[in-house]
């Protein structure tokens, strides 16, 4: 039986921090697990954002040991309407909509804000004897028997495995020579968190437009969470603008069905495109996350994929460590790829889809979708599958998705 060494996780957000308690978790003391970035000195977050998580990713966080410290400040999203207009139509009519439950009791999603998230997985991590280092990896040597990591401090690691969490622009995946595919989209998301006069009721509404989605996203209290897709020349027009002017590019989109509304936050815009990794693991490392995929956010799933990563690396790697194995050979990161390149990939085509779809100006492509959406609507068995695949309960579930420990 070889002799287990540490876990080295680049990248110390959702998905680096939900990794490391999953397999301190799973491996147990004898092997150690370090979280190596520099963000880590930034406590409390100060992350102003927000994210759904789907009821298959909440129950990772709840079999975690996270979700208690969560579910005070998370609101369940009850139902969603999707509309189809364009901005100057005087009304915008239901083409769709979702209610109800994946289980009795749980909704298909929750709104969490990012820094209750962090904060909770960053103490569970701890609590957990995960070692976090606020300082990132400088480089690194894969071996066939290990992998040596150097620190930004100097110190030098001896491991079994390398994950790289460390997001969009993954230095670490650079260095193992991993190229991308996939393209940017002249697409800006705006985020910005709105107060309004009247309850949101837990709805959610995506109201798709011919620049893009304008998703109202419920937050606790009378708030909902926006994320607003322009063109990249508009939305720099906008999140440029003074604060009145601001306000009525805002009403004009979202309306006055929820009263007066106000902008809590400044609103900041980020550019949209889609790339996947050439490949997800490289010699004695794994990428997760940002690192391995970035997706459009029109259907809500990009933090929910990297999450689906964390299930499914956790599960493979204690699977190995319960037989024997090298937790970093190549059989066992094969494994991971297999598992998680297909569900990528199949993601990344729908998304693309679905924007190419929604986000045009084409009076024929708006007949198409909307007798699609209207069919979708009167067709429950179909709308059921709908719920099952936006909650991440569809296809080969990791079992941290099912609810189950490792």
């Amino acid at each position: 039986m070889p002799a287990q060494r540490s876990i080295v996780i680049c990248g110390g957000a959702f998905a680096g921090l939900a990794l490391a308690v999953a397999l301190r978790q799973g491996l147990g003391p004898d092997v150690g697990v370090i979280v190596a970035d520099p963000a880590l000195s930034q406590r409390p977050s100060r992350d102003p954002r927000a994210t759904a998580i789907v009821a298959a990713c909440r129950r990772l966080f709840e079999t975690l040991g996270v979700w208690g410290q969560v579910a005070p400040t998370a609101q369940p999203i009850t139902d969603m309407v999707v509309t189809d207009s364009k901005l100057e139509d005087a009304t915008r009519p239901v083409f769709l909509t979702f209610a109800g439950n994946v289980e009795p009791g749980e909704p298909f999603a929750h709104m969490v804000e990012n820094r209750y998230l962090i904060d909770a997985l960053a103490a569970r991590a701890e609590a957990e004897g995960v070692e976090l280092r606020a300082t990132a990896v400088s480089g690194f040597d894969a071996r066939p028997d290990g992998v040596s990591i150097t620190l930004a401090d100097g110190t030098v690691i001896d491991a079994s495995l390398l994950v790289a969490a460390d997001g969009a622009r993954s230095r670490l995946r650079e260095r193992a020579g991993i190229a991308t595919h996939g393209w940017d989209y002249d697409q800006s998301g705006i985020v910005v968190t709105v107060g309004h006069e009247r309850a949101h009721n837990g709805r959610a509404e995506e109201h798709f437009l011919p620049a893009g989605p304008f998703a109202i996203l419920p937050l606790t209290g009378n708030r909902s969470s926006l994320v607003w897709t322009e063109t990249r020349k508009d939305a720099a027009r906008i999140t440029a603008l003074t604060d009145e002017d601001f306000h009525a590019e805002l009403e004009q989109r979202f309306g006055l069905h929820l009263g007066e509304i106000k902008a809590l936050d400044k609103p900041r815009a980020f550019p949209l495109g889609y790339f996947v990794a050439r490949s997800f693991i490289a010699e004695r490392m794994a990428l997760i996350g940002d690192a391995a995929h970035v997706i459009h956010p029109i259907a809500g799933q990009g933090l929910n994929l990297g999450l689906k990563d964390v299930a499914a690396l956790a599960e493979v790697v204690v699977d190995a460590a319960r037989l024997g194995m090298d937790l970093g050979q190549a059989d066992v990161l094969e494994r991971y790829q297999r598992w998680r390149r297909f569900d990528t990939m199949a993601m990344g085509v729908a998304t693309n889809s679905l924007n190419f779809l929604f986000s045009n100006e084409s009076t024929l492509l708006r007949t198409v979708r909307d007798i699609g959406l209207g069919l979708v609507d009167r067709t429950p068995p179909l709308k059921e599958m709908f719920i099952r695949q936006a909650a991440g309960l569809s296809g080969e579930v990791p079992r941290l998705l099912k609810g189950e420990a490792l």
